[in-house]
Order: C-alpha cells, then sequence, then structure tokens
C-alpha cells in the first residue's frame, strides 16, 4: 500500500477547492453563523496535547455556548466523567475545533480558535442552571467559523435513519469487559438512567 506523504501530492490528486468552499469562512460570529450557532445544543470539542488528540460531545439544553462577543464563545463544563482529557488539553496547548449539529439538519458549522479555562465567579454566575453552576468555563478565541459539507450527514442518514442501537453493548457490558467483571454490569445499567437525571448539571 502507498500513502501520500507530502502536501504537494495531496494537493495534486484533489484538485484547487471551489468558490464556495473557500469564502464561506468568517473570523467572528456574522448575523447568520449567530444564529445557527445559537441554534445549536450539541457540539463536539476536539482539542490536542501531549499524549495525542481528543474529541468530547458537549451537550446543554438551550445554545451550547454562550457569545461574550464577536469573537468570543464560552462553553460551560457541565457534570462529566471527571477525566479532564479536554481540560488538560487546553492547558498545555490551547488549539480547540467545535463542531456544531442541530437535529434535523444535515449542515454542520466548525468553529476553530484557542482556548483557556477559568473558573471566574462572575462567568460561572451566568450559567446557573437549577441552583447548580459549572466548575469552570472554557472561553473561545475564534480564528474561524465556516460551514461543512452536509454529504457526511446525508451519507449517515444521522436524522432520517430511526433507531439503530437495538443490540448495541451497554457501557455497563463494555466496563464490564474492560474490567474483567470488577466495574460495570447489569446493575451499573440499571441504576445508571436515575444517576445520570440527578447529576445532569
Amino acid at each position: 500500500m502507498e500513502f501520500i506523504d507530502s502536501i504537494e501530492a495531496l494537493e495534486a490528486h484533489y484538485g484547487t477547492p471551489g468558490a464556495a468552499a473557500m469564502r464561506k469562512v468568517a473570523d467572528r460570529m456574522t448575523p447568520l453563523y449567530r444564529q445557527w450557532i445559537m441554534a445549536s445544543r450539541f457540539c463536539v470539542v476536539s482539542t490536542v496535547g501531549p499524549e495525542g488528540t481528543d474529541g468530547s460531545p458537549r451537550g446543554d439544553d438551550g445554545p451550547v455556548v454562550t457569545e461574550l462577543d464577536e469573537t468570543t464563545l464560552a462553553l460551560p463544563d457541565w457534570k462529566g466523567n471527571d477525566r479532564i482529557d479536554t481540560l488538560r488539553n487546553i492547558v498545555r496547548d490551547p488549539r480547540l475545533s467545535l463542531m456544531f449539529l442541530v437535529p434535523g439538519s444535515n449542515n454542520a458549522v466548525r468553529v476553530n480558535g484557542t482556548a483557556k479555562i477559568t473558573a471566574d465567579p462572575a462567568l460561572l454566575a451566568r450559567f446557573e442552571f437549577k441552583g447548580k453552576q459549572p466548575r469552570t468555563v472554557i472561553v473561545i478565541s475564534i480564528e474561524e467559523i465556516y460551514s461543512q459539507c452536509a454529504r457526511a450527514l446525508m451519507r449517515a442518514r444521522l436524522w432520517t435513519a430511526g433507531d439503530e442501537s437495538a443490540g448495541l453493548p451497554t457501557v455497563g457490558q463494555i466496563l464490564a469487559e474492560m474490567t474483567s467483571g470488577e466495574v460495570g454490569g447489569a446493575d451499573y445499567d440499571r441504576s445508571w438512567p436515575e444517576r445520570a437525571a440527578k447529576s445532569l448539571w
């Protein structure tokens, strides 16, 4: 198997992107990009650190990010598994990407930029929900915003295929496999919905 190992060979293989692919890029929140991102309750955060890359899903019951100004977004760090892989990476390498999805739309919007982490009390208070606040907030400086090609979501039939999860292994089963039965199992799966409901924020 041969591999493409130079930018010149890669560009020669793919050719020149069209005007729509290149001219859609903004360096700040425009009115229409703002409308799209504020409609998104879910994004994937991609970061990189010394140990490698990380992709983390983030979701909320309203906009998943808050606009602080036209070049700055804030992403609250709500309750998770406390691995803090994303946060570790940001502390050591501020580069990140966000990919925003909206149910029913085959488009995605990407934000590339840099980030810092804060536990500023005033900013944490802005996100208070049901008496709870995030532990920290990721503050993102926007470098690029652009819409992603819709073909991937169309091919995957992400919003039209229906529930295809029947028969998939549960997290409890995966944990039991990974720990030789020490963690996870049927009890984990049985108690998870109630535990999750109490710790969403």
